[in-house]
């Protein structure tokens, strides 16, 4: 039987435009260095914006859901109030897991 790792797990912050809310060029550059430190930190896997929908995703590595929690609401998008956020636990089926003991 598998047993989820913490090395499986990722966390998705997905962020929603609040309609009405400006995005500024000194907003857009503080979440871009927020972005860029949780990079240097290895904490950031992928990022970037949706197509066709106000809003992006992030997916970053953290120790726990309240780590996770806690950069989702450090975001400056979060903190400015014109963004909100979604937080979800995602398991990994990968080769390095066996695709979660199934493969």
């Amino acid at each position: 039987m598998y047993v989820t790792n913490a090395e499986d797990l990722r966390y998705v912050i997905l962020l929603s435009k609040v309609p009405g809310k400006e995005m500024t060029e000194e907003l857009i550059r503080a979440h871009v260095q927020h972005l860029k430190q949780l990079d240097g930190q290895g904490k950031l896997e992928l990022c970037g914006p949706f197509i066709g929908y106000r809003g992006g995703m992030v997916i970053i590595k953290a120790t726990s859901f309240e780590e996770a929690k806690q950069i989702a609401e450090a975001d400056p998008y979060v903190q400015a109030g014109v963004e909100t956020y979604e937080l979800r636990t995602w398991e990994l089926s990968c080769e390095a897991n066996n695709h979660m003991g199934m493969g």
